[in-house]
């Protein structure tokens, strides 16, 4: 029942065994038995298991929850595959195993939340999944920024904590229990419930960066490390989400009519203000930190269908989400670690001397647009279906205009790439096996996912195990 957190705490164990045992020179080899293993443990994944609960309800596993985690561990895996260049480096090789080690334990700390079937395992598990990773944001000991990455992060972490734990005092203040299936029993009768759950929603919005908070989350994508900006953006976002998703539908149902109405306004802002913030980025990674922010405000339409199939087009979005953000930030990575350039303009002219990049990232940008035949087009298609059930007809109509604003910034990259003149254009250089592979894989995915029917069939069957 606990495969996956039991299998990620052996992999962490042999990670620090290999470093202990391995000297500088060969550190290359613990790289590479590291991403054997998780590639065997992605894949072990899809096994089947048991379902059911541990330690008197604290820990819950079903279909769907361990479908989440596999959808965590397939962008996991794809981000290990491009941070591969960059491990390699001679000031980063010698602290390898310690990247693995940090990105294991967020990964668990991730499993149990979503696995929670209280408000202390999921506690526990949030802080597990947050602290590691603000090291990571911090990871380039040699830079300023990222040592300015990593302290915004901790201060946004805290400030989020505090108004999650304040939320949870208030709720267990007025029901008596900390768990899931006792407090639905006994919510949504008091006022100081219907602040406590406010005060959970903002700390979750921390998480999710949702607009009004979203303070530094650009600055924190700008000053990490290239690998762990796309960690964040993709992984960490994910996991929040899914979390999210799962307590309001199955521990807030009381107040739907509230969050419903909290999610609609938190949309229509993070949807808009987001927007409007990319289109002056000339940063790639700021860049993409607002695309990114403006694509949680199109989930949260995917969450107020407050269903079965709510909940799928969640899961199917947030795996869409991940083959076509891995695969922009692979290319913003390879090009980073070849050439160091993180600019749109630095991209003029990269068609010609780099091609096959530049139609990777011009895929990624239109599945992130939604433009067909790419799957974001069919994410997008299953977000506005699920909020049409209910009748939001006008948040429909708002972020369709939001959709066409994001295809103007990121039909901007795609002309720097294409069409704007170069004299010197990023000289053209080889991708490393690892990132091609990844590269292939996104590729893959974005354009499959959309067209296979029975992969958002499978989701669905999976949410039905709420």
């Amino acid at each position: 029942m606990m495969r996956q957190e039991l299998l990620l705490i052996l992999l962490t164990l042999f990670v620090v065994v290999a470093d202990l045992a391995t000297v500088n020179e060969r550190k290359h080899r613990v790289i590479n038995m590291t991403l054997v293993l998780f590639g065997l443990f992605t894949i072990a994944g899809f096994l089947p298991t048991t379902s059911g609960n541990l330690f008197g309800g604290m820990y819950n596993s079903t279909p769907l929850t361990t479908g989440m985690k596999n959808v965590l561990n397939i962008a996991m895996l794809i981000v290990m595959l491009q941070s591969v260049t960059w491990l390699v480096k001679p000031e980063n090789i010698t602290k390898a195993t310690e990247y693995f080690i940090l990105l294991f334990s967020t990964l668990i700390g991730m499993d149990y939340m979503i696995s929670s079937g209280d408000f202390l395992m999921f506690y526990i598990g949030l802080e597990l999944a947050t602290i590691p990773a603000t090291v990571l944001a911090a990871y380039d000991k040699t830079s300023n920024k990222s040592a300015e990455a990593g302290i915004k992060f901790i201060f946004s972490s805290a400030l989020s904590s505090g108004f999650l734990l304040l939320g949870l005092s208030f709720i267990y203040g007025t029901t008596g229990s900390i768990y899931f299936e006792d407090i639905v029993q006994s919510f949504g009768n008091s006022t100081l419930q219907l602040l406590g759950f406010i005060f959970f929603l903002s700390g979750m919005g921390f998480k999710i960066s949702l607009v009004p908070f979203h303070f530094w989350a650009a600055d924190v994508y700008e000053g990490s490390p290239v690998n762990i900006t796309a960690f964040l953006s993709v992984i960490s976002k994910g996991a929040a989400v899914f979390i999210l998703t799962i307590l309001l539908y199955k521990v807030f149902h009381a107040l739907q009519a509230t969050w419903e109405t909290l999610l609609y306004v938190l949309a229509v802002a993070t949807m808009t203000i987001a927007n409007l913030f990319a289109i002056r980025q000339d940063n790639l990674k700021r860049f993409m930190a607002f695309s990114s922010i403006a694509q949680a405000g199109f989930i949260l339409l995917g969450i107020m269908g407050a269903s079965q199939t709510g909940m799928t087009t969640v899961v199917y979005f947030v795996l869409i989400y991940v083959f076509t953000n891995l695969a922009a930030f692979g290319v913003i990575s390879s090009i980073s670690h070849h050439t160091g350039n993180e600019t749109i303009t630095s991209y003029n002219g990269l068609y010609r001397t780099n091609p096959m990049l530049s139609l990777t990232m011009m895929m990624a940008l239109f599945s992130l647009a939604g433009i067909p035949p790419v799957a974001g087009f069919f994410g997008k298609f299953f977000l506005f279906t699920a909020v049409a059930s209910q009748g939001y007809y006008i948040l429909i109509l708002i972020a369709v205009l939001n959709a066409t604003v994001s295809l103007y910034y990121y039909l901007r990259v795609i002309k720097a790439m294409f069409i704007d003149k170069n004299d010197t254009p990023i000289a053209w250089f080889r991708s490393d096996n690892y990132t091609r592979i990844s590269l292939i894989f996104c590729v893959t995915g974005v354009f499959v996912i959309g067209f296979l029917g029975f992969v958002y069939e499978y989701l669905y069957s999976l949410a039905g195990s709420l």
